[in-house]
């Protein structure tokens, strides 16, 4: 069954150019498949709906024929998905002054990837890998906290040059790629049509000027490979799969670049006797059927030691008891978690006559 392409995107039939393109620029930014909310079919779908009634010729053929317009050869052949998603994307040198019909794309999913779009003038600056590094930690190290040392090989900006990939003290000299402005234009022929891009001079890695002799260390790259050591401070109260970013301690991609970050996820070793679940904490003591039937104190571990525990007259076995703030420190918060003790009545196999000879007096008292 045909679409409704005003209704994909919520507009009227009567909507101005600009409210069809703020309505799209709205659903792209919430489905756009490379976020966390995104979805490929919905984004298809929407996209569809755009590059009919987003253009002039096409939507004046799409409201004449309606739900023939497919049959009409409305698409003129389609657009390339592909085409279109690598530019939705900044693919093949960045977005540019990228646009279909006058619609700017960089100025729509820019900001999706955290970076303007070429009708704002600006050029995107290289970023360094991202990194991930598991750490094992004790269950009490993620209980109270910790600092851990970890060690990496990984691309670092180069220690002689300091990243610039110019021998110290030649100085440097304006590209002649793209004379001193760190971007040059290109033109892509697109199933789109021709796009123009503005994009980030490779020579000099968008800093306008080259140095007048390479770093003989890094070959003028700015980055080598090395071995890096970091304290990580593991706060307390950390669960198991949580990670911690160590921002700017990832890859360096070379000169002109930012370097990525480096996330730290630990893992929990289990403790015997401990369970966690959040920040509150759960054991187990076993009593005696006396010690249940008359109350006693006793003696239990926790995380701060050893803690008495109170047992009434007449507890049954699996009651809870909550000790109030022995639980895990809140994580970013004040205040801890609670310990929560079950107790379990030791009920014995086998008993000699004479316990078994008071049992049933004692049954005849109940």
């Amino acid at each position: 069954m045909p679409k409704d392409y005003y209704k994909v995107l919520g507009v009227d039939k009567s909507a101005t150019k600009e409210e069809i393109k703020k309505a799209f620029r709205k659903l792209a930014h919430e489905h756009h498949p490379d976020k966390k909310t995104g979805n490929e079919e919905k984004f298809k779908e929407i996209n569809e709906a755009f590059q009919v009634v987003g253009d002039d010729t096409k939507r004046k053929q799409y409201d004449q024929y309606g739900a023939d317009f497919e049959q009409q050869g409305g698409f003129g052949g389609g657009v390339n998905w592909n085409d279109f998603m690598n530019a939705s994307r900044g693919q093949g040198g960045g977005f540019g002054n990228a646009n279909f019909d006058g619609i700017d794309l960089g100025d729509i999913f820019g900001d999706i990837f955290g970076f303007g779009g070429g009708s704002r003038g600006r050029s995107r600056t290289a970023r360094g890998n991202d990194l991930q590094i598991n750490v094992e930690l004790e269950f009490r190290e993620a209980i109270f906290g910790i600092e851990k040392e970890i060690r990496l090989t990984k691309n670092n900006a180069c220690d002689v040059c300091s990243g610039t990939g110019a021998e110290p003290g030649a100085g440097t000299e304006i590209c002649s790629e793209c004379r001193g402005q760190g971007q040059v234009k290109r033109v892509q022929q697109t199933i789109l049509g021709a796009m123009q891009s503005v994009v980030t001079c490779e020579r000099c890695q968008g800093n306008g000027q080259i140095p007048k002799k390479i770093c003989k260390h890094c070959n003028g790259k700015g980055v080598v490979r090395s071995d890096s050591k970091y304290k990580v401070k593991i706060p307390a109260g950390i669960s198991d799969g949580e990670m911690i970013r160590l921002s700017g301690k990832g890859e360096s991609a070379g000169v002109g670049s930012n370097p990525g970050d480096l996330y730290v996820r630990v893992h929990v070793k289990s403790e015997n006797g401990f369970e966690r679940q959040g920040f509150d904490i759960f054991t187990e003591i076993i009593i005696s059927y006396p010690q249940a039937v008359l109350g006693d104190k006793v003696e239990i571990d926790t995380l701060e030691g050893k803690k008495k525990l109170v047992i009434p007259e007449g507890t049954n076995s699996g009651q809870k008891f909550k000790l109030k703030g022995l639980g895990v420190p809140r994580l970013q918060r004040s205040g801890k978690g609670d310990q929560y003790v079950t107790v379990i009545i030791d009920v014995p196999k086998k008993i000699s006559k004479k316990a078994k000879k008071i049992l049933e007096d004692l049954s005849q008292e109940l």
